[in-house]
């Protein structure tokens, strides 16, 4: 009987698992490096490569826009910013265009770049 109720348990902490890996964001804090991403910055990961062994391609550190170049596919995005900042992936040059989202810190998405054209850096 125990087995069957170790097994339920675990059953049930890989289902929670795989549903929060479905949202596509995850919460943590932005004390230090996240996924090799450094504290106050916004990184972005090889294409299709997932946390790519927690080597980011690029990493942004500065409000404001920071403009892509020859991003395309999916993407993970991560915020590890602090003191609440946000990013946001916009279709135009120079942080324009449509402007999506608010991914607040300690949070990620797996994003299609392709029609991105900016990371744009919000300050709380």
């Amino acid at each position: 009987m125990r087995e069957i109720i170790k097994a339920g348990a675990l059953a049930g902490a890989v289902a929670a698992l795989a549903m929060v890996g479905a949202t596509g964001a995850e919460a943590a804090p932005a004390a230090g490096s996240l996924h090799g991403c450094p504290s106050g910055a916004v990184c972005v990961y090889p294409q299709n490569a997932g946390w790519n062994g927690d080597r980011p391609s690029l990493a942004f550190y500065s409000y404001g826009a920071h403009n892509l170049h020859n991003q395309f596919g999916q993407h993970y995005v991560l915020n590890n910013q602090t003191d609440g900042a946000t990013a946001r992936t916009c279709t135009g040059v120079n942080g324009t265009g449509d402007c999506q989202g608010y991914l607040g810190v300690g949070y990620y998405v797996d994003k299609d770049l392709t029609p991105i054209n900016s990371i744009l850096l919000v300050r709380p």
